[in-house]
């Protein structure tokens, strides 16, 4: 069976104020046009189709668009919510949708039930796990840990109870929106932490033939039956170095996964990042490549420069972020404060605040728990004020 996978589109997104729209409709067009010139048997999209809980119309009709088009080319398609996405407003109508070949999997009641496909080797269960808040979900799949591992464990227990119940040689896929450990994350995903662990290790997906993964934004393989399709477009500067594609998943008669091929997606504008000081950028005959690439500038001058935009501009239109970073020594009292913050997570922030108002002495491990608690509620009750706004 051959397996189209993709994940992280983010409908209705920006790139630093501009508008993706027309980018993320090339996309589309190029996901079904690979459907229709790959003879793709099954489409499998690993959750965040939205960028946010409510998106704005024009991000709902291309999606909407999308959806009547896979339809007609007679492809099933299954597709989980992810942590951008409002599960409820994404799962609206997913049972009338689901006549048409569209499977919405966004009820984390419904993990254990799968959609099934056959080929001329049997059948083939695909089971949606969408995002999983842990807080949210504890109770219902009752475990008393409110971790990652803990609920996504739950899950699986029931898909593989699921599985266990059907035919010998039964081949099986699991959708899965979650950091799974060993993947690369960029600066554009949000932060899903939960009581300071993020990752969940990859045996969690143990006793499956392929887990279609979404989340991180960069094309990955944990293990040749787990990878991660990465997003069809660049959202952070960080992504530069990406090749954005999706995953052509052959699966062979006795599961295993024959071939696995990135297939390229389209690139509205190069990225770049470049560094120096200003009138060294400008007149650098090494970066003409990126006269037309969407630029990130970081400028090393000690003294910050005057109309800095507009000379960079000047020679790079398309520059979107500019970043200061004067040339100091190491131990300089001055070194910007964005600097020591580079690459810390807010949990760190607040462990070293502490350290800087009590001369050095950071958090006890009780104290810890407290910080990590305070940052899980936050996030918790953004999640559901999200879902109640989604309703």
């Amino acid at each position: 069976m051959r397996l189209l996978h993709t994940s992280d589109w983010h409908l209705g997104r920006s790139f630093h104020r501009v508008g993706l729209l027309d980018a993320q409709a090339a996309f589309l067009d190029h996901l079904v046009a690979t459907v229709r010139e790959r003879e793709v048997d099954a489409v499998l999209v690993a959750g965040d189709v939205y960028d946010r809980a409510v998106p704005p119309l024009p991000a709902v009709e291309l999606f909407d668009a999308a959806l009547h088009r896979l339809a007609e080319a007679g492809v099933p398609t299954v597709m989980i919510s992810g942590n951008h996405d409002s599960a409820r407003r994404l799962g609206v109508g997913a049972g009338l949708i689901d006549r048409a070949g569209i499977h919405l999997r966004t009820d984390p009641a419904g993990v254990g039930t799968p959609v099934v496909l056959a080929d001329a080797h049997g059948d083939v269960a695909l089971y949606g796990l969408p995002y999983l808040e842990p807080a949210l979900v504890r109770d219902r799949f009752g475990v008393q840990k409110a971790g990652h591992e803990a609920v996504l464990t739950a899950a699986m227990d029931r898909v593989r109870a699921d599985l266990a119940a059907r035919p010998d040689g039964t081949r099986s896929v699991v959708l899965a929106h979650a950091f799974v450990a060993g993947g690369q994350a960029s600066d554009s995903e949000r932060d899903i932490t939960v009581g300071g662990v993020a990752a969940v290790p990859a045996g969690v997906f143990d006793g499956v033939d392929y887990v279609a993964l979404g989340h991180l934004h960069g094309s990955q393989t944990l293990t040749p039956r787990v990878r991660y399709s990465g997003s069809p477009l660049a959202y952070s500067f960080s992504e530069a170095d990406h090749r954005k594609t999706m995953w052509l998943i052959e699966l062979g008669a006795d599961g295993t996964v024959d071939t696995a091929e990135r297939v390229d997606c389209p690139v509205p504008r190069p990225l770049a990042r470049i560094r120096g000081r200003l009138d060294d950028l400008l007149a650098d005959p090494g970066l003409a490549r990126h006269e037309e690439s969407w630029v990130e500038a970081t400028l090393t001058d000690p003294v910050r420069p005057a109309e800095p935009m507009a000379r960079l501009a000047a020679r790079f239109p398309h520059t979107l972020n500019l970043v200061f970073d004067p040339e100091r020594a190491h131990d300089d009292p001055d070194v910007s404060y964005a600097t020591r913050l580079r690459d810390r997570s807010d949990r760190q922030i607040a462990e070293d605040f502490v350290a800087h108002v009590r001369g050095g002495a950071g958090p006890d491990g009780a104290e810890r728990a407290v910080l990590h608690g305070a940052f899980d509620d936050v996030r918790v009750d953004t999640a559901e004020r999200e879902r109640e706004v989604g309703r």
